[in-house]
């Protein structure tokens, strides 16, 4: 005999719209505890295709059925298996179809799926020398154009998935293709109000950078926007003498000559500074870094610093740049 949980499951693929709409709304429910997620993983060869299916209806069933994706999506074997399946396809269609009132949800589906390597290929579209690449452009461009949107954002959380992308070098290659052209899109980006896309912009950026010494000239070549989507979160809330802003560039120094909203999160000094770490280790880079006037701002930083995780991501980068001066010793040292 069925089970109630296997007749529930069977429900989902009713003719009838009410019962449908009954067993998704059960589902949703059930997969909000990790009991109700575990018992029903057993029934995962059903349960996931008929998820998926409802998705593509109409909002009334599938606003719970992707809630229920986005939680069964948490455990990383049967994310494995949506991706197996082709959820991201999926997820991607019914995102771009006219009309979708599930965006947010579905974002969360794909950060959960591209948590995992396979989910990432997938999305990257990997394989597929025509469509590479189509997925991400698609969700940066909507990431850059939804900024905007006062009352909702259905896709801050795009940031955290190139986050996800970029832990990969093929993600981190497409990001940096020039002629794509999409990093540079990204980090504008970087003084979003929102703390979920500024947090996605850095860690993006810091990861992207680990490919320093091999995409060192495309990186330079966004450096109007990248120098200070770096050196602004670590650069300390003083205003900046003249004379220090006469060795910047002009976006730069005009930033720093007015009072700034600090940027609370140390996570994201943190990553200003490994990324700025990883571009200087290369020459080239370091020359960059000084014609910027960048070391003075790590020292002027590194005095209204308090968090110690980030004072030693600041001494770390310090440390690099006195053993290469070869005339000027940039110095983190606390001046009385």
């Amino acid at each position: 005999m069925a089970t109630e949980l296997e007749e529930l499951v069977g429900f989902l693929s009713s003719p009838s719209p009410a019962v449908t709409k009954a067993a998704v709304d059960i589902v949703r429910g059930l997969t909000g505890s990790d009991d109700g997620l575990q018992s029903l993983a057993n029934y995962s060869k059903i349960l996931l295709p008929s998820l998926s299916r409802l998705v593509a209806g109409n909002k009334e069933v599938a606003e719970p059925a992707a809630e229920a994706l986005v939680n069964l999506s948490q455990n990383s074997g049967l994310a494995a298996k949506m991706v197996d399946m082709g959820m991201i396809n999926v997820a991607m269609d019914v995102l771009y179809k006219p009309g979708s009132g599930i965006s947010p949800l579905l974002v969360m589906l794909l950060v959960n799926l591209t948590q995992l390597d396979v989910g990432v290929t997938s999305l990257l579209q990997t394989g597929d020398e025509k469509m590479q690449g189509l997925y991400v452009m698609k969700l940066v461009r909507s990431f850059c154009r939804s900024s905007d949107e006062v009352s909702e954002d259905p896709f801050e959380h795009v940031g955290s998935i190139l986050v996800n992308i970029s832990k990969q070098g093929a993600g981190r290659k497409l990001l940096l293709d020039p002629k794509r052209g999409l990093l540079r899109q990204i980090i504008r980006q970087f003084d979003s109000p929102s703390p979920l896309r500024r947090k996605g912009v850095s860690g993006t950026i810091r990861n992207c950078c680990f490919e320093a010494e091999s995409q060192l000239q495309n990186l330079l070549l966004i450096s109007e926007f990248l120098w200070p989507a770096l050196l602004l979160p670590v650069a300390g809330n003083k205003i900046y003498s003249e004379q220090d802003r006469s060795k910047m560039p002009l976006e730069l120094g005009s930033a720093l000559s007015i009072e700034r909203e600090p940027v609370d999160d140390p996570e994201i000094r943190v990553q200003a500074l490994e990324a700025i770490y990883l571009i200087t280790l290369q020459e080239a880079g370091l020359r960059a870094f000084w014609s910027v006037n960048g070391p003075r701002i790590i020292q002027v930083g590194y005095e209204d610093e308090e968090d110690l995780k980030v004072m030693g991501a600041y001494e770390q980068l310090g440390a690099l740049l006195i053993n290469s001066s070869g005339t000027e010793e940039p110095t983190t040292e606390t001046s009385n």
